[in-house]
């Protein structure tokens, strides 16, 4: 096979659990378009099950390669669980705008989401370290270099857990609305409108002292979607 045509050739779901049924055309299953829409925001949920209850909580999320990572507090249960390897469901969603259709039951969204499962993993200390200097300048690049270095105490405190991205899909919608020919020919509006998260100027901590100037980092702060 050439390599155009290994190129045209359909990306298939890694499992059957990932594989899209309802809305099945929305589905992108490609590496590049997932690691996009989970490069593109630092909020995600994990969903998953302690003492036959469902959970599920938002968290912060980054990626390193092949791994989704989270963070958290070294006596949170969510954590402690799921260091256990427990059955855990990741997803993240950006909601891109509202899809106004002539007729009330084709209202829609736009959205990028992508949904994963696996088993959550503990990070041990080396790798630790080096995934939250990973995650905190994805949020700004050189804010590592530039705070202060977390104390052995503040290290103790925190987890860190990822997961192999091995069963993962995406569902893509960015479309006008789908209506019945008898609808388009009304004389009512349809459409979209698209949705996007503002980034507001900085404010300084009123606690600053006199004449600390703010980083380069923080002035060409861009919120990553």
């Amino acid at each position: 096979m050439n390599a155009s045509n290994e190129a045209s050739k359909p990306v298939e779901p890694s499992s059957e659990r990932t594989r899209l049924k309802r809305y099945h055309w929305l589905a992108k299953y490609d590496r590049d378009t997932i690691n996009a829409i989970i490069d593109a925001g630092i909020v995600c949920q994990i969903g998953y099950v302690i003492d036959s209850m469902p959970y599920v909580t938002p968290t912060n999320h980054w990626r390193i390669d092949d791994y989704i990572y989270w963070h958290g507090s070294s006596a949170s249960r969510m954590l402690k669980t799921h260091q256990e390897g427990i059955p855990v469901c990741f997803s993240v969603t950006h909601l891109d705008g509202i899809v106004f259709s002539r007729a009330a039951f084709n209202h829609n969204v736009n959205f990028r989401s992508v949904m994963a499962f696996g088993k959550a993993e503990f990070c041990e200390d080396e790798v630790k370290r080096h995934a939250l200097e990973i995650f905190t300048d994805r949020l700004a690049p050189g804010l590592w270099d530039y705070a202060r270095k977390p104390a052995e105490q503040e290290w103790k405190a925190t987890k860190v857990i990822r997961m192999k991205l091995d069963e993962v899909s995406a569902k893509v919608s960015d479309g006008l609305p789908d209506e019945e020919p008898e609808d388009c020919i009304s004389n009512r509006w349809a459409g979209s409108v698209g949705l996007r998260l503002v980034q507001l100027p900085p404010v300084p901590d009123p606690k600053l002292r006199k004449g600390i100037e703010m980083p380069s980092f923080i002035k060409n702060f861009r919120y990553l979607k």
